[in-house]
């Protein structure tokens, strides 16, 4: 065997080992533009990919994106649609003419694909002042077939990525109009028609918002006094029937209040009566007899208003019902108003949905319309609802955001209790499937840019 054949077989022997013990796709990248130059001499070599363009340049460690040269390099590698040889003359006149500026005369594509994707996708340019032997092609040619088996080994999966897919889209393209396809029957046209038809589906506009199960028509207890509750006889949650005692008011400050008032209702009911025995011979004390009689009066009045304090000091049910409190620890000692909301009584069966509708998302919602509730505790099983009202105006919410009530009765029973929290889902009109994809990015847009 001639010595020089034997040592450029060796070689390639020498290049594919290397590259199958490569550590990763940044080591092969570097050898496909620097390594292969132990099996043809050439000055420049540049790794392009379709997805990502141009990898690795020969002689150079990072490449600089924005360099008038490597842009160039871009627009000549989009161009190239045939493996071999290849020169000034053979791109577009725009590319051609700064060939000499950037690169020797004679230039060599080498095509690779990745897994199954067509070899003219991605590739290897060499660049060198002579021209390009049919032995060196060869071989290079085989080097690349080599090094791609070993790349794709390796190179991390890039499942999807804008620029790939803009390539295919345009390849596609390309193939169908060589083969003269009538535009009707070119994939890209009826994939495009295709979509267009889809995002032209009615659906229903949807929104989600928190929501809980809340009681109906509950019967609000509030304060009918002025005082300090003293004790609790209920616990949250608890079953009461009509008339159960489920508070008290401390009654000593009433008690004392009383007290004086029957004592001051006794003396002047006392002066009275001395007074009419005195009128029997003194005209001066009959005359006194209109005015103790008044003060009587105001008297017994003060009692009796003291009396009922008394006996609305302890608050019973007035329905039976689920008491429905946080915790009756903060109640005790604490001084209330008169018409002070204490707690609630509700049926555990006049439940409805209360939602809060974000302004964001404030689509219209007619009465009548569907509302599901799905609790946080059993988010498989939802609640079917129907909205009765939406609320006029947005409320501040506690953390801070505004927000529409909607009401919604259930559209059946429910054994879930009162205050089970979840998230609702509202339903609204009919609109294109366009409009449901692109009604929250472009009011986002409107609102950072004002547009």
């Amino acid at each position: 065997m001639d010595s020089a054949p034997a040592a450029i077989v060796a070689g390639l022997i020498d290049m594919a080992h290397q590259a199958r013990h490569a550590k990763d796709s940044v080591e092969l990248e570097f050898m496909a533009v620097n390594g292969t130059h132990a099996l043809a001499p050439y000055r420049q070599a540049a790794l392009w990919f379709a997805d990502r363009g141009i990898a690795s340049l020969s002689g150079v460690v990072q490449i600089e994106a924005n360099a008038p040269y490597v842009h160039w390099l871009e627009r000549l590698c989009k161009q190239i649609d045939k493996a071999g040889p290849i020169g000034a003359g053979e791109v577009s006149a725009d590319v051609g003419e700064e060939w000499d500026e950037w690169l020797p005369a004679y230039g060599l594509w080498l095509p690779f694909g990745e897994d199954n994707a067509p070899v003219a996708k991605n590739g290897l340019f060499l660049a060198r002042d002579i021209p390009w032997l049919e032995g060196e092609i060869a071989l290079l040619t085989e080097w690349m077939d080599v090094w791609s088996h070993a790349y794709r080994a390796r190179a991390p999966r890039v499942r999807w990525s804008l620029r790939a897919w803009k390539s295919g889209i345009k390849d596609q393209f390309k193939r169908e109009r060589r083969a003269g396809l009538p535009w009707w029957r070119r994939r890209v046209v009826q994939v495009g028609g295709l979509l267009c038809a889809v995002m032209l589906v009615p659906v229903r506009l949807t929104v989600l918002a928190p929501g809980e199960l809340v009681a109906a028509n509950p019967a609000v207890i509030r304060s009918p006094l002025d005082g300090v509750i003293e004790r609790f006889h209920v616990k949250p949650n608890q079953a009461v029937k009509k008339g159960q005692p489920l508070f008290d008011f401390d009654e000593a400050q009433l008690s004392s209040r009383y007290a004086v008032a029957s004592q001051a209702l006794a003396t002047a009911e006392a002066e009275y009566r001395q007074s009419a025995q005195q009128a029997l011979t003194d005209s001066k004390s009959k005359g006194l007899l209109a005015t103790l009689q008044g003060k009587i009066e105001e008297r017994r009045a003060e009692m009796e208003f003291l009396q009922g304090q008394v006996s609305r000091a302890s608050v019973v049910a007035p329905q039976d019902g689920i008491v429905l409190l946080d915790d009756p620890a903060e109640w005790i000692g604490r001084p209330v108003a008169t018409g002070e909301r204490i707690l609630r009584v509700a049926t555990p069966q006049d439940a409805e949905v209360e939602a809060w509708l974000p302004v964001a998302d404030a689509i219209p919602l007619d009465s009548g319309a569907a509302a599901n509730l799905y609790l946080s505790a059993t988010p498989l099983t939802p609640v079917s609802a129907t909205i009765r009202y939406v609320a006029y105006d947005a409320v501040q919410r506690p953390d801070g955001g505004f927000a529409y009530r909607v009401r919604a009765r259930l559209d059946g029973s429910t054994t879930h209790r009162v205050g089970l929290k979840g998230t609702v889902r509202l339903t609204g009109h009919w609109v294109p499937l366009v409009y449901w994809v692109l009604r929250r990015p472009v009011a986002t847009i409107r609102e950072t840019l004002g547009i």
